[in-house]
């Protein structure tokens, strides 16, 4: 069994900086990309940010240049930081990994999700 933990989130003011992190754990043999994803209320949940095994990132047009994608494959874990933030940013974040079990079958794992709320 394999589970994605996120930390960070909360209520931040308009122009702000925050920083998420999601740590995998349990049956890994290795983790191919990671990414995050927002879902704005109301909204589907969209890509923001994904970094390959390589550390290759990508991320959605609006927030190139704000925010920051990084991963510690020693510590199985992502990051995003969040600079400038944006009301319009106000979501839930979800990490998401591509992971190789130590069965050598391959996962799609989403964590459960952690509140970033953008308001003055």
């Amino acid at each position: 069994q394999v589970q994605l933990v996120e930390l960070g989130g909360g209520l931040m003011q308009p122009g702000g900086s925050l920083g998420l992190s999601c740590a995998a754990s349990g049956s890994i043999f290795s983790i191919n990309t990671m990414g995050w994803y927002g879902r704005a209320p109301g909204k589907q949940r969209e890509l923001v940010a994904t970094i390959t095994s390589g550390d290759r990132t990508n991320y959605v047009d609006s927030v190139k240049g704000r925010f920051t994608i990084s991963r510690d494959n020693a510590k199985n874990t992502v990051y995003l930081q969040m600079n400038s933030l944006k009301p319009e940013e106000t979501a839930v974040y979800y990490c998401n990994a591509l992971i190789r079990t130590e069965r050598y079958s391959y996962l799609e794992v989403w964590g459960q999700g952690t509140l970033v709320t953008v308001s003055s």
